[in-house]
């Protein structure tokens, strides 16, 4: 069973925010051996999904987004650190994610339109959800990623 929260900032408990924090750099830092900086300055106004089961009688964080509001960081919304967690690889929590992220976010955007940076390979999975490349790609930290727009 999967927990969901989506809130601002200042309303994520410590022990939930420092989790997200951790998985973020396990994901881009560590895993894809990305030196970069994670804390870029737009958590603090973005609404952010986490998704939480239970394992092993530990609530863990299974899958995570953050939206930022239109005209913040580019005209349109966006959605982004979009990740998965190793132990929830697999079971379709990625695809939950997305439709609970698109959902939340264009009920609390309408009409405005959601910008990604994709990384390359995940370019099929995003445009089952509309999206579509707007750009050529480019490298970000060391990987391939393309702009798409929904």
């Amino acid at each position: 069973m999967i927990e969901w929260q989506w809130l601002e900032f200042e309303d994520i408990p410590r022990e939930d925010l420092y989790e997200v924090l951790r998985q973020r750099q396990e994901v881009f830092v560590l895993e894809q051996k990305c030196l970069y900086s994670d804390l870029d300055g737009y958590d603090q106004a973005a609404h952010h999904l986490m998704a939480w089961h239970t394992a092993g009688g530990k609530r863990q964080l299974a899958a995570y987004l953050r939206c930022i509001a239109p005209g913040v960081k580019f005209p349109e919304m966006s959605l982004g650190r979009v990740l998965t967690a190793a132990s929830a690889r697999g079971s379709g929590i990625g695809r939950q994610l997305l439709e609970q992220g698109l959902r939340r976010a264009e009920a609390l955007h309408p009409g405005h339109r959601c910008r990604i940076g994709a990384q390359l390979y995940l370019e099929k999975f995003y445009g089952s959800f509309g999206f579509a490349r707007v750009s050529d790609p480019y490298d970000e930290d060391g990987i391939m990623h393309i702009d798409m727009l929904r």
